[in-house]
């Protein structure tokens, strides 16, 4: 990925890449995997250069927390990807990134909106990664602005509390599952984390799990559906710990919930550190994936209902149509005001 050249400030950046056949996914279009690692790639550049604008230690910016990330349209094999990142607030041990995402037609220059995205950085020193730096302030349009951020940072770092407190683990499912059950299409995959997963301290780039997580969701709502799906939205990602070269992420998705033309994926991520084998197996990153399934022409299809075993599922399930009815009615009142 190459940076264009614009009248960018230290707070902004602009990242252009040509989506090439292996950005895609079976159906053509690109991997929704692959736009979010294109999303944390500039969020991580921006908050990284930003944090090393000050004298002491040198960092890298680490990935925190993603908040909910929006698919507004599909982009395809021979666009050109803008990703747009600009930090919008920042706190004493943060940094806020908000992300544009747009694709160009090269052969007619006609741009679209594809993607909307917030991510939290924290700046971690490149002597001792569990030392937290202090983030040189940035200067606000008006108190307002500044403001309004201090509600966001205050607003995800409750729920990034929250989430961290459940550690629940993920039961393997059974030897002959009814159809449209949560073990029927649970999926798993296991990655090595090697050198080109890693930025320059070792610990893996928060795009690249986020990657493996989209591609364990897409295989989870193939299953249920069998049909063509795309990833529609992410609630939200958080990053519990961080994860070391050398460990053994076994990245998990299952059914959470569905409503007639969308359904939710719960995928976390359990790390094993192969070469501190002293080290216990622990839980790095959870999240919630949005997806919808479509036809041939693009249209969106009847979701099937989950088939819902137990009180645990029953929960989950509860929960997960609790965000989408506060998702629903949050559209609902954008549409409102932008009408």
């Amino acid at each position: 990925m190459s940076e264009h050249k614009c009248a960018f400030t230290v707070s902004s950046l602009q990242l252009c890449r040509l989506m090439r056949p292996d950005d895609a996914n079976i159906f053509g279009s690109v991997h929704g995997g692959t736009i979010l690692r294109m999303i944390e790639e500039a969020g991580g550049i921006i908050s990284t250069r930003h944090c090393n604008t000050q004298d002491g230690d040198r960092c890298v910016a680490v990935l925190g927390r993603v908040e909910k990330t929006e698919f507004l349209s599909p982009m395809f094999i021979g666009e050109v990807a803008h990703v747009c990142a600009e930090i919008t607030y920042t706190s004493e041990h943060s940094v806020e990134v908000q992300v544009h995402v747009m694709s160009e037609n090269v052969l007619t220059g006609s741009k679209k909106l594809t993607n909307k995205a917030a991510l939290w950085y924290v700046p971690c020193s490149l002597k001792n990664v569990d030392k937290i730096l202090d983030v040189p302030p940035i200067k606000y349009t008006s108190p307002e602005q500044e403001e309004a951020g201090r509600k966001r940072h205050e607003v995800q770092r409750t729920v990034r509390q929250n989430t961290t407190e459940r550690n629940e683990e993920v039961p393997p499912p059974a030897s002959k599952p009814e159809i449209h059950t949560v073990g029927f299409s649970q999926s798993s995959l296991i990655h090595l984390v090697g050198p080109n997963d890693c930025m320059m301290n070792d610990f893996v780039h928060g795009g690249v799990t986020m990657k493996l997580m989209d591609e364990v969701a897409g295989i989870v709502g193939a299953r249920h559906c069998n049909t063509r799906i795309v990833t529609a939205c992410v609630d939200a990602i958080n990053f519990h710990r961080k994860i070391k070269k050398g460990s053994l992420l076994k990245v998990q998705g299952r059914m959470a919930f569905t409503s007639p033309r969308s359904m939710e994926i719960q995928v976390i991520v359990d790390v094993e550190p192969l070469i501190e084998a002293d080290k216990a197996t622990y839980r790095a990153v959870s999240a919630f994936f949005t997806f919808i399934s479509l036809d041939k022409d693009n249209r969106p299809l009847p979701v099937p209902l989950l088939k819902v075993e137990g009180e645990e599922e029953q929960r989950r399930f509860d929960e997960g149509k609790e965000r989408y009815l506060q998702n629903k009615a949050r559209r609902i009142a954008d549409s409102q005001v932008t009408a």
